[in-house]
């Protein structure tokens, strides 16, 4: 791509979610993502009421008289996307690519992110990690960030979530608040295989899911006979999509695969949402905001 077109491109999406982020998000997202720690703030002395297990007992032997630690919220925190840009990213029969929408997103979540005065990283992932992005403040920061989801390109087709929460869970020490941003199809004979990578990673994280899809992923439409490519191993077979059979059966696997997903995640105890190429992402996001 050429360096005036990528800069338009960046450009017209900053202008976009700069000001949904500024507008509609500031305000949920503050109260979604309140900082989780305390931090040492200073001491006082003792008064009647004050929890005896802030008592800092060092200060207290100098003064020979009781002094308990103050502790204020810690405000600032990090925020990281952990972005799938595995080749089933680039599909979309609707308004847009799965890809665009999951750049948009990302853009509304960095700039809503530094609005409230927190880093923001991120993973870029196939079935490796392909990029980190250590956590940084500041508006160049963020359109490196957009840069890299409109051109990056990556050595590898395939997915595998569980290599991106591993990473995290290394990389990053602090607890972070983390987006998965994944059309989460990742399965082996329809059971998701992330199960125990997910659960491992929101007992440190704090681990948030969005699922993209398009609403062509969940049924085939009758056609006729038509050549497709799995986009992630490159095969490419012939299909008659006149078959009822076929068309059922591949409609009861998306949803068994779909459910199977969705149960994974709420037994790791995750927040997450599904929002479709075709589909207004705000109105889902602040939906999720509140329900925190």
């Amino acid at each position: 791509m050429e360096a005036s077109e990528l800069l338009k491109k960046v450009r017209k999406i900053e202008i976009k979610t700069r000001g949904l982020s500024k507008n509609i998000f500031a305000g949920e997202y503050h109260s979604a993502f309140k900082g989780r720690g305390m931090a040492f703030s200073e001491v006082r002395e003792y008064q009647y009421g004050d929890d005896i297990r802030n008592i800092d007992w060092n200060v207290t032997a100098r003064f020979n008289h009781p002094y308990i630690k103050i502790y204020e919220e810690e405000r600032e925190l990090t925020v990281m996307l952990l972005v799938d840009i595995s080749n089933s990213r680039v599909f979309g029969t609707q308004t847009q690519l799965k890809k665009n929408l999951i750049t948009e997103i990302s853009a509304v979540l960095s700039f809503s992110a530094i609005q409230n005065n927190d880093k923001i990283g991120v993973i870029l992932f196939s079935d490796k990690v392909e990029k980190f992005i250590p956590p940084k403040k500041g508006r160049t920061h963020i359109l490196r960030i957009i840069r890299e989801l409109i051109e990056f390109t990556p050595e590898n087709n395939e997915t595998n979530i569980s290599e991106a929460l591993r990473y995290l869970t290394n990389a990053i020490k602090k607890r972070s608040t983390a987006f998965l941003i994944s059309d989460f199809i990742d399965d082996e004979e329809g059971t998701p295989r992330f199960d125990e990578a997910i659960r491992i990673a929101n007992r440190k994280h704090d681990i948030i899911g969005l699922k993209i899809f398009d609403k062509r992923e969940r049924e085939i439409p009758s056609v006729g006979i038509i050549r497709m490519k799995d986009a992630e191993t490159g095969e490419y077979a012939w299909v008659d999509t006149t078959s009822i059979t076929l068309r059922r059966n591949y409609a009861n696997w998306y949803k068994n695969m779909e459910n199977s997903v969705n149960d994974t995640l709420v037994r790791a105890g995750i927040d997450f949402v599904s929002i479709a190429t075709d589909e207004d992402y705000v109105k889902p996001l602040i939906n999720l905001f509140k329900k925190r």
